[in-house]
């Protein structure tokens, strides 16, 4: 039984600004628009606390996502949008899962959380 099958639902990608990016990352998602890094960090990403973040869109959104197609990134999205569900205080916390479970369309609710934490080892998410 599958745990986890991305619905392209676009729940993960709401609220205010939590994803970063790294420096490589940036340059990929700047490579995969065509733009010149700077470019793409003016027109994008916002800088908070010392990191570079997704700007937010229309209705509080990531500015890459848009409802009628998804992530417009989806190929080469950052890694903390790769690792979603599989994040550590899901992997880590039944509770956390639980929760989780409730706002991802995703997550397979029928999966048991010890299946839930073995999928995300194997796809080298989670804790190891």
């Amino acid at each position: 039984m599958k745990a986890f099958d991305c619905k392209m639902c676009g729940e993960c990608c709401h609220g205010i600004g939590g994803i970063f990016m790294e420096r490589d990352e940036q340059i990929r998602i700047a490579r995969y628009l065509g733009l010149e890094l700077e470019d793409f960090l003016k027109k994008y990403t916002e800088k908070r606390n010392g990191r570079i973040y997704a700007e937010v869109g229309a209705e509080d959104y990531c500015i890459f996502f848009k409802k009628e197609t998804g992530c417009s990134i989806h190929t080469v999205k950052p890694a903390r949008c790769r690792l979603w569900p599989y994040f550590p205080a899901n992997v880590a916390d039944r509770e956390t899962w639980d929760a989780a479970k409730l706002a991802c369309r995703g997550i397979n609710r029928e999966c048991s959380f010890e299946d839930f934490v073995k999928e995300s080892l194997s796809c080298g998410n989670g804790k190891k």
